[in-house]
């Protein structure tokens, strides 16, 4: 979701807990979904273009090159923890956050030098798939990628990416939110990242426009309660329940209907990567945004990011269901409504079930080509599994770790003024501290949400029925990868 709304723009907006937010880095995920759009996804067709003319990265088969680790580590090798110059490519704020960490790691590292790239965002996707394509020619020996990219250079790029077992990767496994294990290692054995932001769920929202409607935010139990309150706000207040890009100007246009689906333990593929894009689970989701619409509680927000900032100036929407990033957008854009804006979980879709859900992430993973993977390795180790590390990531740019033990940390438990007092920050840790089943975004992920974002704006515009536009959409789906479907 995602993740995923952040254009290129170089404001910093301040937390509420004194600290900065860079909505350039939080911006990287709508631009990695830019990116994933043209044809059914430039990522996918790219990857799949390049698949055809025989382009495979380094061995091809996984095995090691010369002093390589084997294991799909492709041709890179192992060289020296202690003494190596490596690079890594990041963008915008998260690249400012792992230079700032260079300093300390050298004291532990004196003879490794280190040198953070910003690549930018979307320009560093067609950069790393340009070097897997050349057999991992230029490429950065750490690489900072999000989870809807992930599958797709493993699955296209065989040894592509380092396993990171053999390097001692395995040995935090039980460190990060649940189902990021399984999102990074899906097999079980080899190791393709380690994950750093995790994000989840929110339902960010208007206590004003909810105490002038008579409505409890906070006693809202599901979607059809939701929507029930939404009628009122709507009859009392004008303003809309939310808002969502109805035309589909942007990929991210499903952001709601994937988290309604993740809500109920689900995506547009199983973990054996088969459709389930029409689901039960999935009808139900895009039958709710259906049933919202048609009781005139959507906004159109047609044009994506802009049209987001728009509605939050001009107070269009009572809440933004988006995750936990998105608070320090909100402090930025409409800083004069401090104290009139709080945050929860979101409702369930189904009476009894869960309100959290992990909604995207992103990771650092060495490239298969690197002949230093060992030191590569030891920064993202150093990185990714110091609390302290991303205690100070956190307080610099306000990105979310995965890294559970990090929470500890007091930044985490403070109070934000912003949110009448709310410690937004334990909000969103009891979220990463629920259950949360892996997600499997395959490589074909972008095919899968242009037909989502289409089959939705049949909804919203022209009064579809939600389930013959799923059938449809996972048929085409289906016609498209040659995946099986689910059921």
């Amino acid at each position: 979701m995602r993740d995923r709304m952040r254009r290129a723009n170089q404001g910093r907006a301040t937390m509420a807990d004194g600290h900065t937010h860079d909505s350039t880095a939080q911006q990287g995920h709508v631009g990695r979904r830019r990116v994933l759009r043209l044809g059914g996804g430039a990522m996918a067709a790219g990857l799949t273009g390049l698949g055809s003319l025989g382009l495979t990265a380094c061995s091809g088969d996984g095995a090691g090159g010369a002093g390589g680790l084997g294991g799909g580590s492709g041709s890179g090798s192992k060289g020296d923890p202690e003494k190596a110059e490596i690079t890594v490519w990041s963008w915008q704020g998260p690249a400012a956050e792992l230079k700032e960490l260079v300093p300390e790691f050298n004291k532990t590292h004196p003879g490794v030098k280190v040198t953070v790239q910003d690549i930018g965002n979307p320009a560093i996707w067609d950069k790393i798939t340009a070097g897997m394509a050349a057999g991992g020619q230029g490429l950065a020996d750490v690489l900072h990628i999000g989870v809807d990219y992930l599958p797709g250079y493993v699955e296209r790029f065989p040894g592509g990416l380092a396993d990171l077992a053999p390097l001692g990767a395995t040995a935090h496994k039980g460190a990060f939110a649940a189902g990021l294990w399984e999102t990074v290692c899906p097999d079980g054995k080899k190791v393709n990242a380690l994950p750093w932001e995790a994000n989840s769920a929110g339902f960010y929202y208007r206590a004003d426009i909810f105490e002038k409607a008579g409505v409890d935010a906070e006693a809202l139990q599901t979607w059809d309660d939701t929507i029930e309150a939404g009628k009122k706000i709507k009859a009392k207040t004008g303003v809309h329940l939310l808002g969502i890009d109805k035309p589909a100007s942007q990929p991210d246009a499903a952001n709601l209907f994937q988290t309604l689906l993740q809500l109920q333990g689900v995506f547009y593929f199983d973990l054996e990567g088969r459709i389930t894009l029409d689901s039960p689970e999935a009808v139900r989701a895009l039958t709710l945004i259906k049933t919202m619409n048609d009781a005139g509680l959507v906004s159109d927000l047609a044009g994506g990011w802009n049209a987001l900032m728009s509605s939050l100036k001009k107070g269009t929407n009572a809440v933004v269901p988006y995750p936990t990033w998105f608070g320090g957008i909100i402090e930025e854009q409409v800083p004069a409504e401090s104290g009139k804006w709080r945050v929860r979980l979101p409702p369930a879709v189904r009476r009894g079930g869960t309100t959290a859900a992990t909604v995207n992430s992103t990771h650092l993973a060495v490239a298969g080509s690197s002949q230093h993977q060992a030191a590569a390795w030891a920064f993202i180790e150093f990185a990714l599994t110091r609390p302290a590390s991303q205690v100070k990531i956190y307080r610099g740019k306000g990105i979310a770790p995965a890294l559970m033990k990090a929470y500890e940390d007091n930044v985490f438990h403070e109070p934000s003024a912003y949110f009448g007092g709310q410690r937004k920050g334990e909000i969103f840790l009891n979220a990463l501290k629920a259950p949360s089943p892996a997600v499997n975004y395959t490589s074909d992920y972008a095919r899968a949400l242009k037909l989502v974002t289409d089959a939705q704006s049949k909804v919203l515009l022209k009064g579809a029925e939600p389930a013959k536009v799923l059938a449809e959409a996972a048929a085409e789906l289906a016609r498209q990868t040659g995946r099986k479907a689910a059921k």
